[in-house]
């Protein structure tokens, strides 16, 4: 059983983050709240997410699973204004979510979960945490993208680096520590990552959030941030690319 009202403008937030990387989700719905664990088709990058029963307008569930085509809920989502709030009802018999938006009413199939299982989140110790504005990220992404296909991230105890190198160009972000919400450097990392899946993540990221940044020499990077007056817990995984010798 699950029934739930929340405001179009946090579940918009919640399917671009899910929707980045993959078209549908299994969500494991508890009466505390709603977990999802997702990697994408090339296996090179994860999300995991964590919704609190306290980011619903009221939220009443079981013990279910719940799987959802995420094209159907942002057609829904098309239908909405800013404050609207969506009520959404798990018909079980059917297998079908009941979605109601003012006086318009969608019944969409359920997808089957039974053959998505849930991927294993790597414990990752990183030696480098940048907390920073994800506007200072956004902008370099966009400098960044008409130069190369990759991105390398840098942080020393000075501060943190996007930089990014093509045949001819080449662009460089760098913010010093005080421009920086937080950082702690253990040992100076670096690590090289394809710019089109980190730009993908950065760009569903909503530009007036601080995320947090753990990255190592050659290692993941893990991207954290809250969302939903934090009550909606997000981390991003994102699988490097080995520079050859």
């Amino acid at each position: 059983m699950f029934q739930a009202k929340i405001r179009s403008d946090a579940l918009k937030g919640i399917v671009n983050i899910i929707s980045t990387l993959v078209d549908e989700a299994k969500l494991n719905v508890s009466p505390e709240g709603i977990g999802l664990k997702a990697v994408d088709p090339a296996h090179v990058a994860m999300v995991e997410l964590d919704v609190k029963k306290a980011a619903f307008e009221s939220y009443l569930a079981d013990d279910t699973q719940i799987g959802l085509d995420l094209d159907k809920i942002k057609e829904v989502l098309r239908l909405t204004a800013s404050g609207d709030i969506i009520e959404m009802e798990q018909d079980e018999e059917r297998g079908r979510l009941i979605v109601r938006v003012g006086n318009i009413t969608r019944r969409m199939n359920m997808v089957d979960t039974s053959s998505m299982s849930d991927p294993k989140v790597p414990q990752l110790s990183l030696p480098v945490s940048v907390d920073v504005s994800i506007s200072e990220i956004q902008k370099g992404i966009r400098a960044a993208e008409s130069v190369s296909d990759h991105i390398a991230l840098t942080a020393d105890a000075e501060g943190f680096e996007l930089s990014c190198e093509g045949d001819t160009d080449s662009v460089n972000l760098r913010l010093d520590k005080a421009k920086l919400v937080g950082l702690t450097v253990s040992e100076k990392a670096r690590s090289l990552f394809p710019l089109d899946y980190f730009s993908n993540l950065v760009k569903a990221i909503p530009s007036d959030t601080v995320v947090k940044i753990n990255l190592g020499n050659d290692y993941p990077v893990k991207i954290h941030f809250d969302l939903a007056e934090g009550n909606t817990s997000v981390g991003y995984l994102l699988a490097p690319r080995i520079e050859s010798d």
